[in-house]
C-alpha cells in the first residue's frame, strides 16, 4: 500500500511507464476453479433456489430445473469459458475476434454488470449492517423498546399462536420493523427520495473498499482472495446444514422441500422458475465467465471443469435448501404455524425469515454473525468477478492504455468511486424501490434470456458450431458431446426464444411488497423503466459511426435496442481467431 502511494506521488521512470505490462495467468488451477465457483454460487443458491423448489412441487420441480440446465445452462456454460480460453480475451474482445457484428454483445454484458454491480454491493451493505448488530449484547430486532418501533410492534417468538393469545390490531413483528423502519427507514413511495442513511453508506463504503483491494493486481490478488472467500461459505453452511438438521421440527421443513408433487408440472410457471433460476445462478451471458476463462493456459480442459463447477452450483444450491428449511421446520413448530407463513424467497428470507429463526435458537448473536458473514462472503466473491471482468474487458479494448504502471489500479478506483456514488440513491429512504426496479428490469430474466440467444445464434449458425468444436478440440485433444453442439445450434435458442415470449405475454406492473405500484413518475429516478435497454451491438474499428435500431413491443416492456456499425472492408468476419 506504501509502495502504492509513493508511486501515485513519484510516477517513475520513463521506461516503467511506457511498459505495456504481460496479460497475466491464474497462479494455479485452484485459484481458477476457486475463482469461477465464487463467481457462480452466491444468494441466489442460497433465498431463491431452496423457495423455488418449495413453490413449485417439491422434488418434481427438479425435473424442469435438469431440463434447462442439460438445454441451456450447461452449453452455454461451456461455450462462455471455451471462448474465452481460445481466444485469452475478455467480454468483449472475444467477440470482436470470433464475429465482429456481434462485438456490442460483450459491451452489453459489461453494461448488465456495471448496473449488477450497483444494487448488488446494497445487499451486502444491509449485510454488513446486519452482522455488526449481531455483535450487541441483545439482537436489535428481538425487542420492541428500540426507537424506531411503533406502538403496534410485537415479539413474536414471545408466544405461541396455538396458546390463547390475541395480537394487536395492525400488529408487526419486532423483526419487520427492524429491517423496514431501522434499515431500509423506507419512504411512502419511490417519489419521496429522503435522505442518504449514513450508516448503510459506510457499510456500502467498506463492501466497495474490500472489493477493490482483491481485485486491484488483477488475478494475482483475486486468485489469493478466492482462498477464502469461496471456501468459508461452503464452511460455514456445513455448519449450518448440521445444527439445523438436528433441531426439533427440522424434518416437518424438509419434507415441504422436496416431497414431490406432479400435478405442478401441468402449470408453465414452474417451468419459467427452473428456466430463470439457470440464468440467475449460472452467471451465464454476463461476461465473468469468459474473462475468468480467458486467463487459462491453452491446454487448460476448460470442458471438463465446466461439468464439474455446473455439479458443484446445483449441489450447492441443493444443500442449501436442507439448511434454510430445516430451520423454517424448527421455526414453525416453536411458534405454531403451518410452515407457508415462514416460507418466503429473496430479501426477506435473508433479512426477516432467518433472523427471526436465530431468536429462537441458543446463543443467537453466534448463529446471526455465521448467518450474515456466509451471506457478505458469497456476495463479495459475485462481485469479485464482476469487477475483474469489466476491468479486464476494457483493459482488453485499450491495453496500451491501461496496462501501464498503476493505472489499471486507477481506473479501478475511479469505477469503484462512481458505482458507490450511484449506489447512494439505493441507501436513500427510497433505495429499496429503486433496487427492486435494478433488479426486475435491469439483471432480469428477458435481459439475460435475450442474450443467451444472440450468444447461442452468433456461435452455432454464424460463426459455426462445427468451427468452434475443432477449436475445443485443439485446446483439450477431443471434441465436447454433439449434445452441446445441437444445444448450441437449437436446443437453446429455441428454447431460451419461448420463454422469452411467455415471459413478456405474462407481465405485470411491478409491485413493492405485492401492494405498492411502482408508477412511471419513480421509475424516472432508474436508469431503466418503461425504457429499452442498450444492448449494444457494434463492429468495425470506429464504433462511434452507428446506426440505431430500436425493437419494442410496448412501452412497458424492458426490450433490446440493438446498436450495429454494418461491415466495411471486413472480408474476414466469421474466420477463426488466428492462432
Amino acid at each position: 500500500m506504501a509502495e502504492f502511494l509513493y508511486r501515485l506521488c513519484h510516477p517513475g521512470t520513463k521506461t516503467t511507464s511506457q511498459t505495456v505490462e504481460e496479460r497475466g495467468k491464474w497462479g494455479s488451477k485452484t485459484e481458477f476453479i476457486l475463482s469461477v465457483a465464487g463467481a457462480i454460487i452466491g444468494l441466489g443458491n442460497v433465498w431463491r433456489f431452496p423457495y423455488l423448489c418449495y413453490k413449485n412441487g417439491g422434488g418434481a420441480f427438479f425435473i424442469p430445473y435438469i431440463l434447462f440446465l442439460v438445454t441451456c445452462g450447461i452449453p452455454l456454460f461451456v461455450l462462455e469459458t471455451a471462448l474465452g480460453q481460445y481466444t485469452s480475451l475478455g467480454g468483449i474482445m472475444c467477440w470482436r475476434k470470433v464475429c465482429p457484428l456481434f462485438e456490442g454483445l460483450g459491451y452489453a454484458s459489461q453494461l448488465i454488470i456495471f448496473y449488477g454491480s450497483i444494487s448488488y454491493m446494497v445487499i451486502l451493505a444491509w449485510a454488513f449492517l446486519y452482522f455488526f448488530s449481531s455483535f450487541s449484547g441483545e439482537l436489535p430486532w428481538t425487542s420492541c423498546n428500540n426507537m424506531w418501533n411503533t406502538d403496534e410492534c410485537v415479539v413474536i417468538n414471545n408466544y405461541n399462536t396455538t396458546a390463547n393469545w390475541t395480537s394487536p390490531v395492525n400488529a408487526t413483528s419486532s423483526v419487520i420493523e427492524f429491517w423496514q423502519r431501522r434499515v431500509l427507514h423506507i419512504s411512502s413511495g419511490i417519489e419521496t427520495l429522503g435522505k442518504v442513511q449514513w450508516d448503510l453508506s459506510l457499510c456500502l463504503l467498506l463492501s466497495w473498499v474490500i472489493c477493490y483491494f482483491c481485485v486491484w493486481k488483477g488475478v494475482r490478488s483475486t486468485g489469493k482472495a478466492t482462498y477464502v472467500t469461496a471456501t468459508f461459505p461452503f464452511v460455514m453452511l456445513f455448519v449450518l446444514f448440521v445444527r439445523g438438521m438436528s433441531l426439533p421440527g427440522a424434518f416437518h421443513g424438509i419434507k415441504y422441500y422436496l416431497y414431490p408433487n406432479p400435478a405442478r408440472l401441468a402449470d408453465p410457471q414452474v417451468w419459467m422458475d427452473a428456466g430463470t433460476q439457470i440464468f440467475y445462478s449460472y452467471a451465464i451471458c454476463l461476461g465473468c465467465l469468459t474473462t475468468l476463462g480467458s486467463y487459462n493456459k491453452y491446454n487448460n480442459n476448460c470442458y471438463r471443469d465446466s461439468f464439474y463447477l455446473c455439479l458443484l452450483n446445483s449441489g450447492t444450491s441443493f444443500i442449501s435448501g436442507f439448511a434454510i428449511f430445516s430451520v423454517l421446520g424448527y421455526m414453525s413448530e416453536k411458534m405454531g404455524v403451518d410452515i407457508t407463513a415462514v416460507a418466503e424467497s429473496g430479501p426477506g428470507l435473508v433479512f426477516i425469515v432467518y433472523p427471526q429463526a436465530v431468536t429462537l435458537l441458543p446463543w443467537p448473536q453466534v448463529w446471526s454473525a455465521c448467518f450474515f458473514l456466509m451471506i457478505i462472503l458469497l456476495g463479495i466473491d459475485g462481485q469479485f468477478a464482476g469487477l475483474e471482468s469489466i476491468m479486464t474487458s476494457f483493459t482488453d479494448v485499450f491495453p496500451s492504455h491501461i496496462r501501464k504502471g498503476y493505472r489499471r489500479e486507477l481506473c479501478l478506483m475511479l469505477m469503484c468511486a462512481l458505482c458507490y456514488m450511484f449506489g447512494l440513491l439505493l441507501v436513500s429512504e427510497a433505495g429499496a424501490y429503486i433496487l427492486q426496479i435494478f433488479d426486475h428490469y435491469v439483471c432480469s430474466g428477458p435481459t439475460l434470456l435475450l442474450m443467451a440467444i444472440f450468444q447461442s445464434v452468433t456461435i452455432g449458425w454464424i460463426y459455426g458450431a462445427e468451427r468452434f468444436c475443432d477449436n475445443i478440440e485443439d485446446m483439450i485433444g477431443y471434441k465436447p458431446l454433439s449434445l452441446i453442439k445441437y444445444c448450441w445450434l437449437y436446443g437453446t435458442p429455441l428454447i431460451c426464444s419461448g420463454t422469452l415470449v411467455f415471459l413478456l405475454l405474462r407481465y405485470t406492473p411491478l409491485r413493492f411488497n405485492n401492494s405498492y405500484v411502482l408508477s412511471g413518475r419513480g421509475g424516472g429516478l432508474a436508469v431503466v423503466h418503461r425504457t429499452d435497454l442498450n444492448c449494444t451491438l457494434l463492429s468495425g474499428d470506429k464504433p462511434s459511426s452507428f446506426e440505431v435500431l430500436t425493437f419494442k413491443i410496448n412501452s412497458h416492456f424492458p426490450l433490446c435496442c440493438i446498436i450495429y456499425h454494418p461491415l466495411k472492408h471486413n472480408n474476414n468476419v466469421f474466420l477463426g481467431v488466428p492462432r
